[in-house]
């Protein structure tokens, strides 16, 4: 058995201030992660605990059966390796969660660990070396050197080295593992919203309505002039035919989301004729940045169809796009006003929500009444993501 000294009240005051300490702040850590009601403890103080409590049993049973350790000694041991294992990990965690560390690619990840598992171990090394100086000095009589048990490193470096790495990488590869299937998630409602609006889309080409006055329109155009009515039916063609191609696209590029737009126009103006017109004004620059696919015809179609389709003298459909504070600006003004007793379209509300899961909540989308009867809708998209352009 190791020889105590004889102080035997220090000997017994000091593992129960341990015990205490320990205790406080396992409760104050637990009590951070703790629910509403108190009841369930987080994953990551679970792992942690019966993590640091798994490895730690070795060493207790190591210090007790080779140093002889008594029960006593050898448990508040236990103890004090669980306190330092989850000290230097936590103090870790919140320094990588105020980092968003976890949001880093693997690459640029990788180099900031490395000197991070050095650092951590030789915290381990110094923290672990302070705990046996006070060990020895309290409870063994033997003169120790308070620099020689400090600067002592073999093995204890190499067991903080690869208990940093597991922890580490454990965490990490836990966090990419959460953000792999939060990524797969929103991709899937992604492509299902995309899938539903251009189901919408390809609804409306085909509803009754539309399909009537168009095929009415070609209909009187056939005696009186063949070629208009042959542009018609190929303009009616190509809308079909993008509605069911362009279905597997999530982006576009303006410029042939335009080719869209135009070909709509143009179809609709055989129904409304001098009663509808268009006005654009886009930047030659954004032409190749990406936009959510059918995104920009939605607004046109609902500007025609809750503007200018009430008006009798008909109007003018204004479309702006334009780049503004590393942002892609579309507006489409059209005469109208907004009905507050009724509840936006469920097209516009697949729109929000496609930009909302595409850009990650940093683009935007609003209908706003203006003065004289103007209705203003504009969305705003971030040019900074990958892949957005061509």
């Amino acid at each position: 058995m190791i020889q105590k000294k004889e102080h035997s009240g220090l000997i017994f005051y000091v593992p129960v201030l341990f015990l205490s300490l320990f205790k406080s702040i396992s409760l104050l850590c637990l009590g951070m992660d703790l629910n509403k009601n108190n009841t369930r403890i987080s994953l990551y103080w679970k792992c942690q605990l019966i993590g640091w409590g798994i490895v730690s049993i070795y060493w207790a049973y190591t210090v007790y059966t080779r140093d002889n350790y008594g029960v006593l000694y050898t448990l508040l041991n236990y103890i004090l390796d669980i306190s330092i294992g989850i000290f230097l990990t936590h103090i870790y965690r919140r320094f990588a969660l105020k980092a968003k560390w976890s949001s880093l690619s693997i690459k640029k990840l990788l180099i900031r660990l490395v000197p991070t598992i050095l650092l951590l171990a030789v915290l381990y090394v110094l923290i672990n070396n302070l705990k046996w100086y006070a060990f020895r000095t309290l409870f063994v009589i033997k003169n120790v050197d308070f620099l020689e048990s400090i600067i002592y490193w073999d093995p204890i470096l190499l067991t903080g080295l690869r208990l940093m790495s597991i922890w580490l990488l454990a965490y990490h590869l836990y966090h990419y593992y959460q953000k792999e299937v939060v990524t797969a998630k929103e991709n899937a409602e992604l492509s299902l919203i995309v899938k539903k609006a251009q189901l919408d889309n390809l609804s409306a080409q085909l509803n009754p309505h539309f399909l009537f006055n168009s095929l009415n329109s070609i209909k009187s155009l056939v005696i009186e002039n063949p070629n208009v009515a042959r542009r018609a039916i190929d303009l009616l063609s190509d809308l079909l035919r993008s509605s069911l191609y362009e279905k597997d696209k999530d982006l576009i590029p303006i410029k042939n989301e335009l080719s869209l737009v135009y070909d709509y126009i143009e179809l609709e103006k055989m129904r409304f004729e001098e009663r509808l017109q268009l006005k654009i004004n886009i930047k030659e620059e954004v032409m190749n940045y990406k936009v959510p696919t059918l995104s920009i015809q939605l607004l046109i179609e609902n500007a025609i169809k809750h503007g200018i389709d009430l008006k009798v003298g008909g109007g003018v459909v204004f479309l702006t796009i334009k780049k503004s504070d590393s942002n892609i600006h579309i507006k489409v003004e059209n005469p109208g006003v907004i009905n507050q007793h009724k509840n936006v379209g469920l097209g516009l509300k697949n729109l929000k929500k496609r930009l909302e899961i595409q850009y990650k909540n940093n683009a935007s989308f609003s209908l706003t009444a203006k003065e004289n009867d103007c209705v203003v809708a504009e969305i705003i998209i971030p040019m900074h993501i990958e892949d957005e352009k061509i």
